[in-house]
This record gives C-alpha cells, sequence and structure tokens, in this order.
C-alpha cells in the first residue's frame, strides 16, 4: 500500500457519515502536504475531495459508508482501474462528470455539481486526477452558496485547486 493509499483510508474510515448541508467552514487537509493529491475534506458536508483513487481507497470508501464516487476526469484519462465497475460493485453509485480544460470551471458547472451532490444522502468522495479540478469547482460552489471570494478560494485551494487558481481568481472577481 502506498502512503498516499494510506492516508486515504485512514481519512476514510475517520470521517463519520456527515449531512450534505454546506456549512462554509474551511476545508480541512488531511495527511502530510508532502504527499501529491492528497485527500481533504468539506467538514460537516461529508464531501472528500482527492486524486485519482484506485480500488484499495474506493473499497474503504465503501465500508466507511460512502455512497457515492463523482469523477471530474475526462474519459480519455487512464485511471488504472475499471472505476465504475469497482465503484458500483461495492455498492456506491457512480457519477462520471468530466471537467477538463480551464473553460469547463464554469458557475453552471458548480452549479451542477451542486445539484449531483443534493442527490445523495451520505458522504462522496469526489475526485479528478489530482484534486485541482474538483477544487476549483469546490470555490466556486463556495461562492455560490454564499461564502466571500476570500473564503471560497480558500475552500478551493484545501480541496486540491492548484493549476486552475488563476481561472477561478478570475471568476471570483478577485484578478
Amino acid at each position: 500500500m502506498t502512503k498516499k493509499s494510506f492516508i486515504i483510508l485512514a481519512l476514510l474510515f475517520a470521517l463519520p457519515a456527515l449531512p450534505q448541508e454546506f456549512e462554509h467552514e474551511p476545508v480541512v487537509t488531511l495527511g502530510t502536504p508532502q504527499i501529491l493529491n492528497d485527500a481533504s475534506v468539506l467538514p460537516g458536508s461529508g464531501l472528500v475531495s482527492t486524486g485519482q483513487p484506485n480500488a484499495e481507497v474506493l473499497e474503504a470508501a465503501a465500508k466507511a459508508g460512502y455512497v457515492a464516487v463523482v469523477d471530474m476526469r475526462l474519459p480519455e484519462e487512464d485511471r488504472g482501474i475499471d472505476e465504475r465497475a469497482v465503484t458500483e460493485r461495492l455498492g456506491m453509485s457512480y457519477v462520471a462528470f468530466p471537467i477538463g480544460a480551464p473553460d469547463t470551471v464554469t458557475w453552471e458547472n458548480a452549479a451542477a455539481l451542486d445539484e449531483i451532490l443534493a442527490g445523495f444522502d451520505g458522504p462522496v468522495l469526489m475526485h479528478c486526477a489530482s484534486g485541482n479540478r474538483v477544487g476549483a469547482l469546490l470555490a466556486l460552489r463556495a461562492k455560490a452558496n454564499g461564502a466571500s471570494s476570500e473564503q471560497a478560494l480558500e475552500i478551493g485551494k484545501q480541496g486540491g485547486l492548484t493549476r486552475y487558481e488563476k481561472v477561478v481568481r478570475e471568476r471570483l472577481e478577485l484578478e
């Protein structure tokens, strides 16, 4: 088991099943900052953001009570596993929600993510390759749900936002 997988597994088992409400609290990053694509959790929301999970992480998520996986990777991106099949075999819902180039980080996609998440009664694991796309949409989602632009940006960063920060800043009108 890799160090990253171990930390994600520990996170999944430690996180209780939480309500789907958004409480405008900052995202808390768990694990060590040296590990790329560390998992993050939005307190009070039941949402976890991470990079690409492997089958071991998906199994741990199912055992911990997660009800769904939202995959923000594009169809052509290699996942290393048949993620839909593994997720569904484990009894969780799988949602393909492809987000690609920076121009797909939009208010419309943040609202669509909100609708997807509202459809689940239980914790949800969201991922892309690194957490960057997830963090970008989490930032816009936070702003749309009443957070200040600065709070929204922080939520995005702690949720995995890196390379798309400039785009998010533009959307939040922080540039």
